[in-house]
């Protein structure tokens, strides 16, 4: 019998013989009906008192192994919204409740972890005289320290407003986002910002400050930090690159045929280029996947057409198999949204449909990007469906290896990198692309490492009893 507040429900989904290619789209967007073997698991379904309605939030990995996220309502407080802890099992609990308007309300966007153990993540409304949303940090065991106030001085809020996306640290150690609304310009169309850990907050660029904001505006999305440093995101209409310093290039203009209401950001994939999903746009205004170069030569890869998914509004996250994985917020068999992957070459396989058990006790309308947990699982959350109505949490394993995250992506010879994993209490060695480190091991699921002499940008490989486990990402030794 199903719990009225919690719901393990495992669907194995087996292998379709054949394939069901839809002729009518070109190759480089061709759907793939057949779904692979792989097992969807409703891991919790949210009641209002411990949150409801996680909207774009992702989960993030805890050095506990835990994942964290933000609901944008309900919680002990009411309707303020709160930040839960999960375990990959399915038991959750509430770390912290937002009160109103004093430390925040409707947390919309994400966690990200800070090198320091601490989370880092934004309100959309409260704090401050003008309620124009806040920057936070919060320890793992829910202590909330309110950083930064926007709209401090008042309107016209030009430090920004209504913070919508989730923070990311840069290699510099200071975290970058993005605000919808504010800004120095009249437009009030949103800014990117800069803050410290200890709350220094500097407005790196306001939007709409070009003749009819042809640099764009109203940001919803993260920003991710490339490999040659510079920062790249979106805003409504918008590809934009941005310096360090605030200097910001638009890379790409959305016309509506290649896609248009640009709600998730980018991520930046092992090839180099970046992928992303507009949540409208192209001939059925169902949405798209594109990909787009640092130089800023754009491809659709996808057009969503219904049937595999409708509104994508999540971003994408690139999985240890070098595959993309998604989600759609409708369409889909059951018309709820879908889970989906897709291959850098724009070939596209809906993995699950939403609303596939009597009255959406799965969960349905997904909005929030993937996870891809460090025992290779993908994780997420949907908006609505479950025993509640309230919204879920869930995950899908497809035969995707575990690896090691670095918390900490570059660094200088003797530097110390934090890893997230499991199986580490029986690790034999640790190497940076080869070169053997010392290490130590805090806990199952986190050990530090410190760069060795000699050591080259390469994978960093963690020996465990159950295997050697290899970083998703290249490690960077700087000079």
């Amino acid at each position: 019998m199903l719990g009225k507040r919690q719901l393990i429900s495992v669907l194995t989904l087996a292998v379709l013989a054949g394939l069901l290619l839809v002729a009518a789209r070109p190759a480089q967007a061709q759907t793939e009906a057949v779904l692979f073997a792989q097992t969807f698991t409703s891991l919790f379904s949210f009641d209002y008192s411990n949150g409801a309605r996680p909207y774009l939030a992702p989960l993030v990995q805890g050095a506990d192994g835990n994942f964290y996220g933000t609901t944008t309502v309900g919680g002990a407080n009411g309707p303020y919204g709160a930040i839960f802890k999960i375990t990959p099992s399915g038991t959750l609990s509430v770390v912290h409740s937002f009160g109103g308007f004093g430390d925040g309300a409707y947390p919309s966007a994400g966690l990200v972890l800070g090198t320091d153990g601490n989370f880092y993540g934004t309100t959309e409304v409260g704090g401050g005289a003008y309620y124009s949303g806040t920057v936070f940090k919060m320890t793992p065991d829910g202590t909330l320290t309110t950083l930064h106030s926007f709209c401090n001085d008042g309107p016209p809020c030009t430090d920004g407003a209504q913070p919508d996306a989730a923070l990311i640290q840069a290699s510099n150690g200071d975290f970058y986002g993005t605000t919808q609304n504010g800004g120095t310009n009249n437009t009030g169309a949103g800014t990117v910002f800069k803050i410290t850990p200890k709350g220094k907050l500097t407005t790196l660029y306001s939007f709409c400050s070009q003749p009819n904001c042809a640099d764009g505006g109203y940001p919803n999305s993260s920003l991710v930090q490339a490999s040659n440093g510079n920062f790249y995101g979106t805003t409504y209409s918008t590809v934009f690159k941005m310096t360090a310093k605030g200097t910001l290039m638009t890379l790409h203009t959305f016309t509506g045929n290649d896609g248009s209401n640009i709600i998730a950001g980018l991520v930046q994939a092992s090839d180099g280029s970046f992928y992303g999903t507009a949540s409208a746009g192209a001939p059925k205004n169902d949405g798209t996947v594109f990909k787009i170069t640092a130089k800023g030569a754009f491809t659709i890869l996808h057009t969503f057409d219904g049937d595999d998914g409708i509104t994508p509004e999540g971003g994408l996250v690139q999985a240890t198999d070098g595959n993309l994985y998604g989600t759609t917020l409708y369409g889909g068999a059951n018309l709820e949204g879908t889970v989906f992957k897709i291959t850098p070459s724009g070939t596209l396989t809906t993995l699950y449909s939403f609303c596939l058990l009597p009255s959406c006790a799965d969960g349905s309308e997904p909005t929030g990007a993937l996870l891809q947990a460090t025992n290779g699982v993908l994780y997420g959350t949907t908006g609505w469906g479950g025993t509640e109505d309230e919204g879920t949490v869930f995950s899908v394993a497809s035969e995707l290896n575990p690896f090691v995250f670095l918390l900490t992506k570059s660094g200088k010879v003797n530097a110390k990198v934090q890893i997230l994993g499991q199986g580490f209490e029986g690790t034999s060695a640790v190497a940076f692309n080869g070169v053997a480190a010392t290490y130590t091991i805090v806990s199952d699921t986190y050990l530090t490492a410190v760069v060795p002499a000699g050591a080259m940008t390469g994978y960093v490989t963690v020996d465990t009893a159950s295997g050697t486990l290899i970083s998703s990402v290249k490690f960077k030794v700087v000079p």
